[in-house]
């Protein structure tokens, strides 16, 4: 069969000449003729790129080069797009653009265009950008200048598009420094010192940390309302915990505790629906974590307007954890109403079964099969049994009184031995599991390594106070999964100059000075 393709190629080429009369007579045409220029050089190679690729051979490493040349030069026309686009939202002539801008309660006047030194970011590359400078007014009192253009796009810390720092920030949740640097050159092709990385995540920092707690009680209060709205034949709960790590500190030989919470909501059937994390450095009492994870209760407790759930607080039944029960949990009262609220707590099983294992190594030898069986039946009835501590005790009280032990083993039996006894109250898991509450702090023990060993312990890594908290709230969103909400509430909030000095276009096409 044979196909006439005189008729397709003329309905090709009426095509081309119809969609560029259509082009020139469009309103913006004029607008964008001198972007249009500038494309011309990306476009004519991407042209050249797929010509020789066609007429080369077609193999995996030819198609390799191929993707990877058409992606870079997808990004160039990205980044001239932007950079032209940018540059063009403020008038030509400075003098269209309002004299004076009054921002933040101060007055600033209007200053001849100069270019940010650096350039921006963007996600396609680094770009030129000139924009109005606005002075103080009132110079003698401190106050830098300003630059409207930077305040309208969100430019975070004068080096960024909203849409790479939103991804510089990420990244910095979840990788060292070094490796950030690398994702930025390789995926977006800016090379940014340690410096520039660090005032980035600053700046990230201090603008996500007071919209934090708010983002954390409305997913909380989801959560509740999807526990209450779930089946099983047990009340929700909502389950707090708290735990210590020791961190590496700049210009310190010890190791330093931080400190993390966690606050979950378990359903009616005790699973788990979601977890928020918190975070703090080294600091002496832990009062900041301690007062933020008792804000942070007692806001959601004023949100929920439904039946109370049940409160948990699962530990290790460390110093801090300890005291914070005794000092705030123990004497909470609900926020509306002043009733005392019933605080559960438990002593994490995981936590216990450790002291089971030091106690079977010291009756029965390190590393012996007769430690191991015994210290697994252990675990067994202390999480499975009625009494089921007492029943522990109790047997390796018979195995002390057969054995003659060593003045090592004596000591370490008797450590695990009276860490167990003096807090069997908080250790009825039998019971705990038969209503649905979880024996383990198995998710602030997870924590621990994901919001600190991950981040804060790779090889070299040593920490100060401020770089470390930089790091600790970016992540503490990242895995609390808030980490798109919060910064999307952040640009909507960035502060903006009263009057604006961008470009409006109409319908027609003309520019006019707003």
């Amino acid at each position: 069969m044979v196909v006439d393709t005189t008729h397709a190629r003329k309905g090709h080429l009426m095509t081309l000449s119809t969609l560029t009369s259509l082009l020139a007579a469009s309103a913006f045409a004029s607008a964008l003729l001198p972007l249009t220029v500038a494309l011309l050089t990306p476009i004519r190679q991407i042209g050249q790129c797929i010509v020789a690729y066609r007429r080369g051979p077609i193999t995996p490493i030819t198609t390799d080069a191929f993707e990877k040349d058409l992606y870079r030069l997808l990004q160039e026309i990205g980044r001239l797009s932007t950079q032209w686009t940018f540059n063009h939202l403020e008038a030509d002539d400075p003098s269209q653009a309002p004299a004076e801008v009054g921002f933040d309660h101060s007055i600033y006047r209007r200053r001849p265009p100069s270019p940010r030194r650096g350039g921006i970011a963007t996600l396609f590359g680094l770009i030129a950008l000139t924009r109005l400078r606005y002075e103080p007014c009132d110079a003698g009192i401190g106050l830098a200048c300003i630059f409207p253009l930077e305040q309208r796009l969100g430019i975070v810390a004068g080096k960024a598009t909203p849409a790479l720092a939103g991804r510089v920030g990420a990244w910095t949740a979840q990788h060292p420094q070094a490796t950030v640097q690398t994702l930025l050159a390789d995926e977006h092709g800016v090379a940014w010192s340690v410096t520039t990385l660090r005032q980035v995540a600053m700046e990230l920092s201090r603008g996500v940390r007071p919209l934090t707690q708010p983002a954390q009680v409305t997913y909380l209060l989801e959560l509740l309302g999807k526990a209450h709205a779930s089946n099983g034949p047990h009340r929700p709960v909502l389950a707090a915990g708290r735990d210590g790590i020791f961190v590496p500190m700049r210009n310190d030989t010890k190791y330093r505790e931080a400190a993390t919470a966690t606050v979950a909501v378990l359903d009616r059937r005790g699973q788990r629906l979601g977890t928020v994390y918190l975070g703090h450095m080294p600091e002496a009492g832990q009062a900041r974590l301690s007062q933020q994870l008792t804000e942070l209760l007692l806001a959601v407790l004023n949100g929920w307007h439904g039946p109370l759930p049940r409160f948990q607080y699962t530990t290790d039944g460390g110093h801090h954890p300890t005291e914070y029960f005794g000092s705030v949990l123990a004497s909470m009262r609900h926020p509306r109403t002043g009733e005392p609220l019933a605080w559960e707590w438990v002593l994490d099983y995981y936590h216990a079964c450790q002291y089971l294992t030091k106690m079977a190594e010291a009756l029965f030898g390190t590393g012996t099969q007769a430690a191991a069986a015994w210290a697994a039946k252990m675990r067994r009835w202390l999480r499975d049994k009625r009494r089921g501590v007492f029943r522990v005790l109790h047997s390796a009280a018979a195995h002390f009184c057969r054995w003659e032990l060593t003045t090592a083993e004596q000591q370490a039996y008797e450590q695990a031995y009276q860490y167990l006894r003096t807090r069997m109250a908080l250790m009825d898991y039998c019971a705990y599991r038969r209503r649905g509450l979880a024996i383990g702090s198995g998710i602030t023990e997870a924590a621990c390594k994901t919001l600190f060993t991950q981040r804060f312990k790779q090889s070299g890594m040593k920490w100060s106070l401020a770089g470390g908290q930089v790091v600790v709230d970016l992540r503490a969103l990242w895995l609390s999964r808030l980490w798109p909400k919060v910064y999307a509430t952040y640009l909507a909030q960035l502060p903006q100059a009263e009057s604006r000095t961008k470009h409006a276009i109409n319908v027609a096409g003309h520019e006019i000075a707003a």
